[in-house]
């Protein structure tokens, strides 16, 4: 108790300044990260370090050694890592749009509403045969690709999206982006997958979809303009063929279900 006391008398305005800068840049830090891939990276780097202090603490000598010389190799390897994260640091930086990030929260009652809103629409581009590629954020972050579009900023309804997929507008060609309950962008590019044992009859939004899918945890919900039927991409694997109530039930369980409990720091909302 004595040497705590001793601590705090110790300390002086500099330090508690110094502390709270620290915090400040801490907190950018994760505010930057959050809502991107980088978010799973960390929580692997934690991982690692955790087991590293533990195997330490036991004086399990080969495991120390094997953690030490990943953690090592992994300085060198986080300026890479984090490259699109530490380049849009700077631009906000400069930009001065650090204080744009916000901290807001998604609720079931939104997400159930824009489940809602995105089946109305895929039924009504199902029956013209308008091709569509809507994509819903979850945990992944997806800023990289939202900035390929261009920014919508728009309550989610039915509406819109058929509106944006109309053929021949300056937005059809692309991928809608969901946030929450906003559509964020639109006319954005999505990586393609590479699994070679794809249908060959299968086109660039399928494709396009199963990318998005393996690369991160969000939904792709695909109407075929060939077909008008509607398809589902996630973890890497496309449900294809849904009618009304499977689409629904299906993206009820993953964007409804799935987020009610889900906590709020790895999760980049309406926000972000």
């Amino acid at each position: 108790m004595d040497a705590w006391l001793t601590i705090i008398g110790n300390f002086g305005f500099k330090d508690i300044i110094d502390i709270l800068f620290v915090a400040f840049v801490l907190y950018f830090l994760l505010l930057l990260i959050r809502g991107t891939r980088a978010v799973q990276l960390l929580k692997g780097v934690i991982i690692v370090v955790v087991v590293t202090v533990i195997s330490s603490l036991l004086h399990l000598s080969a495991s120390s050694w094997v953690l030490n010389r990943i953690i090592q190799v992994g300085l060198f390897a986080i300026p890479v890592v984090f490259q699109p994260e530490l380049r849009r640091a700077l631009e906000q930086l400069g930009r001065g749009q650090f204080w744009n990030l916000s901290l807001s929260q998604q609720g079931s009652e939104e997400a159930q509403q824009a489940v809602n809103e995105i089946v109305k629409a895929t039924q009504v581009l199902s029956k013209t045969k308008i091709g569509a590629l809507i994509v819903v954020e979850r945990k992944t972050g997806l800023n990289e690709y939202i900035e390929t579009g261009t920014s919508i900023e728009g309550y989610v309804s039915s509406e819109l999206f058929i509106n944006l997929f109309i053929p021949n507008t300056p937005l059809h060609d692309g991928a809608v982006i969901v946030r929450s309950n906003q559509i964020v962008a639109a006319g954005c590019f999505l990586p393609l997958t590479e699994n070679r044992s794809l249908d060959k009859q299968l086109g660039t939004r399928h494709r396009a979809a199963l990318g998005i899918s393996e690369q991160s945890d969000g939904v792709a919900v695909v109407v075929s303009e060939e077909t008008g039927k509607i398809s589902v991409g996630v973890d890497g694997v496309l449900h294809r063929g849904l009618d009304e109530p499977g689409l629904k039930n299906l993206l009820t369980g993953l964007l409804v279900t799935k987020r009610m409990n889900s906590f709020p720091f790895w999760n980049r909302k309406a926000e972000s």
